[in-house]
């Protein structure tokens, strides 16, 4: 669903996908390489005469299997770096190489180029002063981030129930313009802490969804899971009522069936997955409102 929403298109298998979006493997947690691709061909031995041609002004390089398509094992993927390394004019560095080149099958054919890995700086976020046992994990938060804002150039987004801020960690990070609020006084106090903690902006306020005004393009709304304390159907109907008229793109997260209040709502459901953690469900629904 994430990829779906970066690259605007259906991946072509659960292993990798071809795009000319040109986006950083770090935003997603699920995307461990990109290879911007120069060089393709039919066959390993076509690629490996091709590699020649690569021009690396004199930089040292590194040549990285990506699995892709296919099955390779260990001694395989390294047999195959050699057999086009050997062929790409310059100095091979394994340890700190100056250029990472990345080989991989996808498609049908062999494809070399610019490789960049992913940094995986969600990780980092999960080590928060400040936890909750309902919270989102860092890596559905910044799944659902991604969701609702593939595209952050120029985009206000907002968090309207934020509880202990990991939905915010998560798009500050990626340099998105996010502000949050709850109604609770505890959680904007944790949400302010973990924030401070990862050396945020403090984007928080204590209100409720259902009293905030504002126009955004993204919303991201954690549904109160009626686990603590319950709410009624009328109230559950309000926040997403609320979340329609705050933004023209909403990602909703919920733990219990809601198709028939997001309806209701003047919502239209664009896409959705469900996320298990034990058993225990989250639905992360896509959706706009009906026009």
């Amino acid at each position: 669903m994430e990829l779906r929403a970066l690259f605007g298109q259906e991946p072509e298998s659960r292993r990798f996908t071809r795009s000319t979006v040109r986006l950083d493997p770090s935003r997603s947690p699920f995307i461990r390489f990109r290879i911007a691709a120069q060089l393709e061909a039919a066959s390993l031995d076509e690629l490996a005469a091709k590699a020649e041609s690569l021009d690396l002004q004199g930089d040292t390089f590194k040549l990285q299997y990506v699995e892709a398509e296919g099955e390779a094992s260990y001694d395989e993927q390294r047999a195959i770096e050699r057999a086009v390394g050997l062929h790409v004019r310059g100095k091979a560095d394994m340890k700190t190489p100056q250029r990472l080149l990345g080989l991989a099958q996808a498609g049908g054919r062999w494809l070399l180029g610019e490789c960049r890995r992913s940094e995986a700086l969600w990780l980092a976020h999960s080590r928060k002063p400040r936890q909750y046992s309902t919270a989102l994990g860092t890596r559905v938060a910044r799944a659902a981030v991604n969701i609702a804002v593939p595209r952050p150039e120029g985009v206000r987004a907002v968090d309207p129930c934020c509880g202990i801020g990991t939905v915010l960690v998560e798009a500050l990070s990626m340099g998105i313009d996010i502000v949050g609020s709850d109604l609770n006084p505890l959680a904007v106090r944790g949400a302010r802490e973990n924030l401070h903690h990862f050396g945020f902006p403090d984007v928080v306020k204590i209100a409720d969804i259902r009293s905030l005004d504002g126009d955004y393009d993204a919303l991201i709304l954690d549904m109160p899971y009626n686990l603590c304390s319950r709410i009624s159907r009328e109230e559950q109907l309000d926040m997403l009522r609320s979340a329609r008229r705050l933004a023209r793109r909403a990602v909703v997260i919920t733990a219990e069936p809601i198709d028939g209040p997001l309806a209701q709502a003047g919502f239209e459901v664009d896409d959705r997955c469900v996320v298990r953690k034990g058993s225990f469900e989250r639905q992360v629904i896509l959706c706009r409102p009906k026009l």
